[in-house]
């Protein structure tokens, strides 16, 4: 495999909720259950419950062993977790148990954790099979049902109470004890920030008890050009309802001890490894080079003169948003 190859695996990129979060994508392609407005991985190709061997766990475990080896090759720290999502429902992927349990083998200790839109969360299997992971991140935007049609955009059929109940399942459920369970709200200016969806959601809230409560807005740019964040003052009022933890890396470290380690710990990838590592990143979100430079422990003269060389040669594209400049892949998402 050559380094600029890699298919399934992105980063590590910078979470504010996980910290330097490895990314495995389980689908391949732009397939979900959801085509949220607010989504940062491009146009959706396919909108569906159907679950299958999108990325067969082989295939996925073999790169993240040749992974594992540059990462050892280079001296780069180890990511804080690993995350499963990627370019749509991880959960639609039939071999879930199986690559958590590679995931554990290949890096011991090291947490892994599940993104999931919670639409699949109503079946029993897939609730048993999450409960492998160390902690899943479920999202419920609305409770509202034309605001959860509006901000969602989900699979004919799916109703937000039932994917509500799900959630609720997965946690008095004595398989998942382990497993914490942190809620992520994300508010799209008018469209899911009503009071009225406030309080269906914290009346939720107080029933789930999950570990943590994540209230956030857009913060790149969304597959929607008019879907707007929401201002600080809602976002404020908010948390405070619900009553919102604050965000921490995963690892417990604060932002300066982490940039310390990122010194200290950098290691000495090599250009062709740096590239692959920046055109899979950007090929599933929109990042900036400082964030790019941060989340992969990388300097970040090397890292804008390897953005500069992928500019010229076409893989990647510039957007501006908020007076900042963000890079994402150019190359046309893989279809099945």
């Amino acid at each position: 495999m050559q380094a600029d190859s890699y298919r399934y695996i992105f980063g590590p990129v910078l979470s504010g909720r996980l910290g330097r979060s490895l990314g495995l994508d389980l689908l391949g392609f732009r397939v979900c259950s959801m085509n949220c407005v607010y989504c940062e991985s491009g146009p959706l190709t396919r909108l569906t419950l159907e679950r299958a061997r999108y990325v067969p766990a082989s295939e996925l475990l073999a790169e993240l062993t040749r992974f594992e080896a540059a990462r050892r090759e280079s001296g780069e720290a180890l990511p804080d977790v690993i995350t499963l999502g990627g370019l749509g429902e991880p959960t639609l992927n039939s071999d879930l148990p199986a690559i958590i349990d590679g995931v554990r083998r290949l890096f011991p200790g090291v947490p892994v954790a599940v993104l999931t839109n919670a639409t699949l969360m109503t079946d029993p299997q897939v609730r048993a099979e999450l409960a492998r992971a160390d902690m899943v991140l479920p999202s419920l935007d609305s409770l509202v049902p034309e605001e959860f049609a509006a901000v969602n955009r989900a699979h004919p059929g799916l109703d937000p109470k039932a994917i509500a109940e799900g959630i609720l399942a997965f946690r008095d459920d004595s398989q998942a004890k382990g497993t914490k369970v942190f809620l992520e709200i994300l508010l799209v200016a008018g469209v899911n920030d009503s009071q009225r969806n406030l309080e269906l959601l914290a009346d939720y809230c107080n029933r789930l008890q999950p570990d943590r409560v994540d209230v956030v807005t857009l913060s790149r740019p969304g597959t929607r050009p008019d879907a707007r964040a929401v201002d600080k003052d809602t976002l404020v009022r908010w948390r405070e309802r619900l009553r919102v933890a604050q965000v921490a890396p995963a690892d417990g470290a604060t932002l300066a001890e982490r940039e310390k380690n990122g010194q200290e710990q950098s290691g000495g990838m090599q250009p062709d490894e740096l590239r692959a590592r920046l055109l899979a990143s950007l090929a599933r979100r929109p990042q900036t080079g400082a964030q790019l430079a941060e989340a992969l422990l990388a300097d970040q003269g090397a890292v804008m003169a390897a953005l500069r060389e992928l500019l010229e040669a076409g893989r990647i594209a510039l957007r501006q948003q908020d007076g900042q400049d963000y890079y994402q892949a150019r190359t046309e998402q893989p279809t099945p």
